[in-house]
């Protein structure tokens, strides 16, 4: 592989992960099914949830999203380990939300990544997530209301 075709690599690795944030952010569901393969997995252990190909990350992230008042993911750069056509990596985050049930969360966590070259470009082939730490005390601030 040549320094070019790593760098352009894991450039597209790293807008792979950025689509997930802002897809999760966009609340765009359909988006967000689209960056896994097709037999794509997205495993939450802490929840607990497995999602198993693109149709259930897609409605599993619905369920997920019905239950937010507000969610708030930031990703940080992370590692990203090149082996032809495929790589493994792990991005970190940071998360901030608060469920219609009044409960509060911060999170940080690592997502440890799969992911393959596909026709369509770089695709998860598996995200775990991992929190590292949990706050759930009240948040003092909310989302602001549309007028």
């Amino acid at each position: 592989m040549s320094d070019f075709q790593a760098i352009a690599d894991r450039i597209e690795i790293e807008a792979l992960r950025g689509e997930f944030t802002d897809a999760v952010m966009m609340r765009d569901r359909a988006r967000l099914a689209s960056l896994f393969t097709p037999d794509g997995v997205l495993r939450m252990p802490n929840v607990p949830v497995e999602l198993v190909g693109r149709e259930e990350i897609r409605v599993g992230g619905e369920r997920l999203q019905e239950m937010w008042d507000f969610f708030v993911q930031t990703t940080h750069p992370g590692t990203i380990r090149l082996d032809g056509d495929t790589a493994t990596g792990r991005a970190y985050m940071h998360e901030l939300m608060r469920l219609r049930d009044g409960s509060s969360h911060v999170n940080y966590a690592i997502y440890h990544d799969r992911y393959q070259r596909t026709p369509e470009g770089w695709k998860f082939t598996e995200r775990v997530y991992e929190v590292r730490y949990l706050d759930n005390s009240p948040l003092p601030g909310s989302a602001p209301r549309p007028a």
